[in-house]
Parts: C-alpha cells; structure tokens; sequence
C-alpha cells in the first residue's frame, strides 16, 4: 500500500449550514442561472425512471430533472433534460455539504449505480446526490447505440481485432451515427466541457453552497475538469481511477495495462506459494499471447447469470483485454493465476466465461455511446498520432504480436469509430492540466489496468492540498470496484479513509492504508 504525503493549504472558509433537518434538497423545486452568465437552467421534481424506481423507493430517493442548454455558446439553440436522483443521509440531520457522483465510462449510468454508492457508504452523513450525464440512460436526447450492443455481443465469436470486427463495428457506429443526426441530435455538444458545465449549474440550481464530488474512472477526468473550470463550491474531491485530462490518449491505455500486468505478475512471484505453484506467470503469459494469436481457440460457454449460450473466440488480443480490464465478475482478483495457468493447460472456460460476460453487460442501451464518442472523439484522438497507439503498446509488450498491440486495449478500432463520428477537435484548454488548492483524496488500484496507480500521483503533483492512496490488489476503481469480501482489510479501510476525508478533508486519517498488502493468491 502507498500512502503519500500531502502538502496543505489552509482552506480560507468554512462550509455554511444549509439544511436542518432531513433530506436539505429532496422536494425542492428551482430555478437558477447557469455557470455562464444569463443562461436559464431550472430543477424540477420528477417521477424516477420506471426501471429504476423499486430500487430508489427502497432508498427513500427523490428524483428530478435538471433542463440545461445544449451548448452553453449557442443557449438558445436546443436543451438537454438530466435526471437526477437524491438519496437521503442515514444520519439525520445531515450535514450540509452533500456528495455529488460522477459516473465513469464515459457513458455509464450513474442512477443504476445507486445502490453500489450507498453500499461504499457515501450517504453515511450527507446525502448523496446522483445525475446521469447527457446522453446517457434516462436523459433527453438519450444517445444510446443499440447497434453497438449488438455488434459487441457478436464480436465475441470473432477473433478481437479481426478484419470482420472491424468492419462490423465501423459500421455500427457510423449506422447509430446517422440515425441520432437524422433525429436533430448535434454530436458535437456532448463532451467534457459541456459536461462539467451540466455540474456546476446543478450546483447553483439546488442552491448548494458547498458540496463534495466523488469521480470514477472518466468520472475523474470530469471532476479534475470541473475543479479546473468551475471550483465553486467545491469543498473536497475524491477521484477513484484517476484519468488526468491532460494525459488521457490511445496509446495511454498501453501504459495503463502495462503498469497493472506486471504488478499482478510481480505480486504472484513475490508470494512463494504463487510463485512455486504458477512458476514465471509473466513468460508463461506473453507465450500464451503469442500461441492463441497465431491460432485462436474457439469455444461455447453459457452465459453466467443467464441459460444463454455464446461462441467464445479467444485470441492473444481477447486475454489481453481481459486481464488488463478487471476486476471482472466471473474470475476474483485472488483466482487470477490460476486461471491464467488453467487457460496454459487447456482449460480455458473462465476466461471465456468473463469475456461472454464483458460482451453482455446488460440491458440494451444502457451506456450512451454518443458521450464516450463524443470525450474521445474530440478531446483524446485528436491531441496524439494514430502511430502512437502502436508505438505505446510495443513499449509497454514488446513480446506481444504487432496484431495485438496496435489497437488500443478496451477501445478497439476507436481510431476508426471517430473518423466516421465526425465531431470537431476540442478546443486545446480541455487538456489543461488541473492546478488547486481544494482538499483531494485520489484513490488508485496497483492492478487497474485502466487508470494505472502512476496517474494519481501524476495528478496529485499540482493539487496542492491532496492525499493519494494506491489499493493493492485491486482492479479499476479502489473503492468502488473493490473484488474482494465484504470483511476484507482493503474495502473497510478504504472505506475508513474517504469516511474520514469527508469529516476532515485537509486531515484525512489513513493509518490502515499502510499495512495493507496483496491478498494472497489462491493455489487450489
């Protein structure tokens, strides 16, 4: 476990009391301005989505809608209409400054992740406030591409970074492409900066002085931006998976894994038991790659959690996306050697198992394919040479076929995607590094192989007033993807430190974090 030090700047006020008792903002109704001067925003109360409702009843959540400007440069040119969920404080009265979360992706649904929060124990004091970013589920317009949905859960027959996948998937997104701008939608108005925008005039709308931001994964990217462009009223942030706006690229998602694999290997042979049992993990894996892509192995697996059965295609690609995207459903972070030797002698069903599931993770248009085009199309692709996602990913394996590292890992043929999206180049400040004094609890996972530890500390360097914390042996998100038990030392301690945090941001209280260590590797 790493647990930095931090240097502190005294905050200059104190938070103001703004609610009583209860629920301080569920029932209300607002009106405000936006984060640009004279630009209309209101709040509205509002029934919660259908699918979602039992679920939020059960958490006594209130739920409106924010109505934003489309683009905040044109105010009077469309609108965007964001559904938002508050969920009461178990405390009562709570106190004043509630936590606001940012979902990851980009394009998740935040409001499906309702229950996940409070388990983290985010609503303990202060209620917990949750909106679905624009374009994504429930939002007007919802800029889910079910076209994709489909194409990925057909793309797990195919070789990974096959010709046919990527034709296929080309052709997905440019059909969902179309018909969003046949039905009016202007792509170019999803992204960062709108984003964070959406944000700061929720704040204002609510009436809020202070709050707390919680982000994950792009989530963080989000929050990092927001500090930078619009710092008020922002007591403290936490950023679990930490995703730099100035560092975030293709070819970066080659440093991310390399980072993550070679911690999981160099955890298994500094534990003797893994070690004696799996031998050298790491040559033993590159030969696997090498093997599987020359001559991929084909398989049916039942779908886990369904009576659906999949072709599986494993190839060096496929088990490489795998074990640098974890933590996964099917394969606990404790069981991955063995089943990386089980895949070496023949016995590849549970890493088929959680790639069938990475292709069905759900409902149908659940991620709003239009924001995540919309961040990377215009705010990462364009800022670095397409030849840097092959130059990365040689550096980061060079053992690695050329075929396996020259898309980027998780986003494949996402080069391709954005030729065919067609929104504008960002303007070049979205990747302006975030410089603050505002307390900051950064969270990161010695085995995200999305948001690698490296990163927290790259970020950390110009927030003034910040804590880092690495999680070992966790995969992408150190409190909120947490694999592990329920008792285990690693959740109720970093649990423990953001608890603290939000009592006290500038003395946060992380004396748990240094004696934690990888659990250990399971060898039955």
């Amino acid at each position: 476990m790493m647990v930095s030090g931090k240097v502190e700047w005294k905050a200059s006020a104190l938070a103001l009391l703004l609610m009583a008792v209860g629920c301080g903002i569920c029932g209300a109704s607002f009106a405000g301005r936006s984060s640009d001067p004279g630009i209309p925003v209101s709040f509205k109360n509002s029934p919660c989505p259908a699918d979602q409702a039992k679920a939020l009843a059960s958490l006594n959540a209130v739920c409106g809608t924010l109505t934003v400007p489309a683009k905040r440069r044109e105010p009077t040119v469309g609108k965007v209409q964001l559904p938002v969920v508050i969920v009461p404080a178990k405390a009562q009265p709570p106190e004043p400054d509630p936590v606001v979360c940012m979902a990851g992706g980009p394009g998740a649904n935040a409001i499906a992740q309702a229950q996940d929060l409070v388990n983290m124990g985010l609503n303990e004091k202060r209620d917990l406030i949750i909106m679905n970013q624009r374009g994504v589920a429930y939002t007007v317009p919802n800029l889910a591409c079910p076209e994709l949905d489909m194409t990925f859960a057909a793309a797990i027959a195919l070789p990974y970074d096959s010709p046919v996948a990527e034709t296929r998937h080309v052709a997905a997104t440019k059909a969902c492409r179309d018909r969003l701008v046949a039905h009016g939608v202007d792509l170019s108005a999803f992204n960062t900066r709108e984003n964070a925008a959406d944000f700061a005039d929720l704040r204002k709308a609510l009436k809020l002085k202070q709050w707390n931001v919680y982000g994950l994964s792009y989530g963080t990217e989000l929050a990092l931006s927001l500090m930078r462009d619009h710092p008020e009223g922002i007591r403290s942030m936490i950023i679990d998976a930490v995703l730099p706006p100035s560092a975030v690229s293709l070819g970066w998602t080659w440093t991310n894994a390399n980072e993550a694999i070679s911690n999981i290997f160099r955890a298994c042979a500094d534990q003797p038991v893994c070690a004696a049992k799996y031998g050298d993990l790491r040559t033993r894996f590159a030969a696997e790659v090498q093997k599987l892509e020359a001559d991929p192995l084909s398989l049916t697996v039942q779908v886990p959690g369904t009576e659906t059965n999949t072709k599986v295609v494993l190839d060096g690609g496929a088990i490489v996306n795998w074990l640098g995207s974890l933590p996964d459903p099917v394969v606990p972070i404790t069981s991955i050697p063995a089943a990386i030797d089980g895949l070496i002698r023949g016995q590849p069903t549970q890493i088929a198992e959680a790639r069938a599931v990475a292709a069905h993770p759900g409902a149908t248009g659940a991620v709003g394919y239009g924001l995540m085009y919309g961040v990377i199309c215009s705010e990462w692709v364009p800022f670095e040479p397409a030849s840097q996602i092959l130059v990365q990913g040689r550096l980061a394996f060079p053992a690695y076929p050329q075929s396996v590292v020259s898309q980027p890992i998780g986003l494949p043929f996402m080069t391709e995607d954005c030729a065919v999206w067609g929104v504008p180049r960002a303007p070049a400040a979205v990747r302006q590094v975030t410089i603050s004094t505002i307390p900051s609890l950064l969270l990161n996972a010695s085995f995200d192989g999305k948001s690698a530890p490296q990163w927290g500390i790259y970020a950390a360097g110009t927030l003034q007033n910040s804590t880092t914390v690495t999680v070992p042996g966790s995969g992408h998100g150190a409190l909120f993807g947490i694999q592990m038990p329920p008792d285990a030392p690693a959740r109720a301690c970093t649990r423990s430190v953001v608890a603290s945090f939000l009592a006290q941001p500038e003395h946060p209280d992380t004396r748990c974090a240094t004696s934690l260590t990888v659990p250990p590797f399971a060898t039955q």
